[in-house]
């Protein structure tokens, strides 16, 4: 269950990462309203709660170093969510890559 929370916690850090590229294809006001908008600051927030979920894994049995290996798991969710929202494309290399990172994981648990 709790292997699920950090592959959960990792999902959302990705979603923070599409936050803060949101914000930063926005036009703003100043400098400051760069980094003090909602978007930013919402991104942080999450960024936080992600930190949270870590320690509370690794609290309830999760090792550090199965928690570093799922959090590989970011080089497949940042591609598909910039595929998603972004509409950037993912080219077979970087498929091909996301893959090899997948099977180093599946590898890794069994």
């Amino acid at each position: 269950m709790f292997y699920a929370l950090v592959v959960f916690d990792v999902f959302i850090a990705a979603l923070a990462q599409m936050l803060l590229k949101s914000s930063s294809m926005d036009h703003h006001k100043s400098f400051i309203f760069e980094y003090l908008n909602p978007k930013v600051i919402g991104a942080y927030i999450i960024m936080v709660l992600s930190l949270v979920l870590n320690i509370f894994a690794l609290n309830h049995g999760v090792l550090l170093k199965e928690l570093s290996i799922i959090e590989s798991s970011s080089y497949m969710f940042v591609p598909l969510l910039s595929y998603i929202f972004f509409k950037e494309k993912i080219s077979w290399r970087k498929a091909g890559a996301i893959a090899i990172i997948i099977a180093g994981v599946v590898v890794f648990f069994i």
